[in-house]
């Protein structure tokens, strides 16, 4: 399923036929910030393709993401792709958020329990207790997405973003952290009006994170199975 893509980065290239590499003319690299040398998993484009052809975002912009690989990709209402950056995740491996979580101080959330979770989030923006109007992904476990937090030096976090591997990415209490620059170009304005976030899982199947796209990849290859028996006959 072929992705319809704004530009076209080293990292990203490939999810594009020659037809559309052509059209696009000089790559718009600058809204990508994935390192030249990390691809992009074939899970992630084909989930993306999926709620570009089933409307799934229902014309809402949308992004995925990926927790093992820290990456975000973002795309517009059309399922475009406009933007791709490395991320920030919670330093806990899982893919639930403990119950009760929200309305506890971040010094108060037990190592084990900052997570990010994993899913289908309608978010959008909203007001928060204490860092003002923030941009919700899931408002009832308290996720964000905001610019990478500096408050505590000693984690790091602006190093770890602009380290090339995605191993030192997981150090938020849960919330998705990216480049300053990436928010306010890309993500600010692309979900001003809402949207939708698909966040992969780092231990559950994608037959639980994402029910209907798991029946779609396999009734695809169902057919295709079907496809080629027919034809050796």
């Amino acid at each position: 399923m072929a992705l319809t893509l704004a530009f076209a980065g080293p990292a990203l290239a490939r999810a594009q036929d020659p037809a559309e590499q052509q059209s696009a003319g000089q790559p718009a690299t600058s809204n990508d910030l994935l390192p030249p040398d990390q691809p992009v998993s074939d899970t992630v484009l084909q989930l993306a393709g999926w709620v570009k052809a089933s409307r799934d975002a229902e014309g809402y912009p949308f992004a995925v993401m990926d927790k093992a690989a820290a990456q975000i990709l973002v795309f517009d209402g059309s399922g475009k792709l406009i933007g791709a950056a490395p991320g920030l995740f919670g330093s806990a491996v899982g893919d639930h958020s403990a119950p009760g979580i929200a309305g506890l101080a971040l010094k108060e959330i037990p190592g084990r329990d900052r997570t990010t979770p994993a899913g289908r989030f309608i978010g959008g923006y909203g007001e928060s207790l204490d860092a003002g109007r923030v941009l919700w992904v899931d408002y009832d476990t308290a996720i964000s997405i905001h610019p990478t937090a500096t408050g505590v030096p000693a984690e790091r976090r602006v190093e770890r973003l602009a380290s090339p591997s995605p191993d030192d990415n997981r150090v938020t209490h849960g919330c998705i952290n990216v480049n300053p620059d990436f928010y306010a170009k890309i993500i600010k304005p692309t979900f001003e009006k809402g949207g939708l976030f698909y966040i992969l899982p780092d231990q559950q199947s994608l037959a639980e994170t994402f029910p209907d796209f798991a029946r779609s990849q396999e009734a695809t290859a169902q057919n295709g199975e079907g496809g080629g028996k027919g034809a050796a006959r």
